[in-house]
């Protein structure tokens, strides 16, 4: 690996005291190339550990990450500003992702049979190889394991570049692999700029790459990886419908709505960012919306009582603001917020804009921060409209009692996943993606965890 770039270091900062935390120097490349083939060599061996056996070490990841959950949860919180109560909530989340896979994950794994005439073909789910993974800063831990978990339950090896904002996190992740027996090669770790990324693409010891990021991001690692012939999985950016009928009950879908966008200030891709209520429903809805959004505690993140927190780079602080500010000169109303918060920390006030319609900035982009857009529909078969007018397709929201109303609208929407009565998750248990320019392939459940097999059909005697 020859790559130089002009930027020679990943720089942790936090974002509540302007204070820099680390510098992580980028990784030499001796030092790239030892990792390159430390996953490459650990392969070999990793492919033939017994699928039980991985399994086990997964139960132990889980164990150690709640031994260390205090100490990550901190570091999160230091390094991209999430309020430490919701830190904590992710490390037990990944847990819990890791003990599930544990348990379910293996008989996902077992060979096949299929209708043959003579009854002795199967399909085999082999390991394809080591796994390159780009990885953001907003979940850094869930989103780190949510990748690797299946990958290395199946039998590949992980090749992990963190958002650089986040290296700190990710090196205790790493640690609580290796204290769980993880094998050296198995979870590597990298820290390199753009260039080294493309070098890792089309080398041949690479045989997939996994994205979550942005469009702009994805796109281009897309194409990296279609001059290699390698399949790469995108989960990209989002914004997401949340669908308000008149018959919903308003008290459940203002309490889903202030979750559904405010949590981790708002820095989600499937969170719910479009707020399309039927007009029946708009002044009330938006009454309890404008209230319990106001309720909101902002403020240090480590205090416990914060649900608020300051926004995780400065720059993205920016560009929400003049996304605002663009919404609003387009004819919006500004309900509340609106501005940056003055004063230490990187914040921005929670922020929601009424009467926003389809032409405008805050409808037609992703707002990746604490700013809900409310847009009127006039009937369900509008809102259904509305909701897929967009170049995104992660998830959505239904808010209705009418449930057979609401799965004919499931027909129609165009995502990933659609909620209904409840807002947008990722779990285990169900795949995780989406259409459009929100990406292509799954992650998690059984979808996730064969995504980076060889497919592999035996077939014996066949005459």
């Amino acid at each position: 690996m020859t790559t130089t770039n002009s930027q020679t270091h990943a720089i942790s900062q936090n974002p509540f005291t302007g204070e820099r935390i680390a510098e992580y120097p980028f990784d030499t490349t001796l030092a790239l190339e030892a990792a390159v083939s430390q996953g490459s060599a650990a392969f070999k061996q990793w492919r033939k550990t017994d699928v039980q056996q991985r399994a086990k070490l997964l139960v132990n990841l889980a164990a150690e990450l709640r031994s260390a959950s205090e100490d990550i949860a901190r570091m999160i919180t230091l390094e991209m500003g999430k309020p430490v109560k919701q830190a904590r909530a992710e490390v037990e989340k990944s847990a819990g992702l890791c003990e599930w896979y544990a348990k379910n994950g293996p008989a996902m794994l077992a060979p096949e049979p299929t209708m043959v005439d003579n009854g002795e073909a199967h399909i085999h789910y082999r390991p394809s190889g080591m796994i390159l993974a780009i990885m953001p800063w907003n979940f850094p831990v869930w989103q780190i394991l949510r990748g690797a978990v299946p990958a290395l339950l199946a039998g590949n090896t992980f090749l992990l570049k963190p958002a650089p904002n986040v290296m700190g996190t990710t090196y205790l992740v790493k640690q609580a692999a290796l204290k769980a027996g993880f094998p050296a090669g198995a979870f590597g770790v990298i820290n390199v700029g753009n260039p080294a990324v493309a070098e890792l693409i089309a080398d041949p010891r690479v045989v997939a790459v996994t994205v979550t990021g942005s469009v702009r991001a994805g796109a281009a690692i897309a194409e990296l990886a279609g001059k290699s012939l390698k399949k790469c999985v995108l989960e990209l950016g989002g914004s997401d419908p949340f669908i308000v009928l008149n018959d919903a009950s308003l008290d459940e879908a203002v309490k889903a709505a202030v979750a559904g966008r405010y949590q981790n200030t708002g820095q989600v891709c499937a969170a719910a960012k479009r707020f399309i209520v039927e007009e029946g429903v708009l002044d009330a809805f938006t009454a309890k919306f404008v209230a319990a959004t106001q309720a909101l505690v902002t403020g240090d993140p480590l205090d416990d009582a914060t649900y608020i927190g300051p926004m995780a780079r400065y720059d993205l602080r920016d560009e929400l603001d003049k996304q605002v500010q663009d919404t609003l000169a387009e004819g919006a109303t500004l309900l509340l917020g609106g501005e940056k918060i003055a004063g230490n920390g990187n914040f921005y006030a929670p922020t929601i804009l009424s009467n926003v319609t389809p032409e405008m900035t805050a409808f037609r982009q992703e707002l990746f921060g604490p700013v809900a857009a409310i847009t009127v529909a006039h009937d369900a078969d509008h809102a259904v409209e509305l909701a897929n007018d967009s170049e995104f397709g992660l998830s959505a929201t239904i808010f209705t009692t009418d449930l057979a109303r609401a799965e004919q609208m499931t027909n129609e929407l165009e995502t990933g996943g659609v909620f209904i009565n409840g807002y947008s998750a990722s779990d285990p248990r169900v795949a995780f993606g989406g259409v459009k320019k929100s990406g292509y392939g799954r992650e998690l459940s059984h979808f996730g965890l064969r995504e980076f097999c060889n497919v592999q059909t035996v077939w014996s005697n066949r005459k």
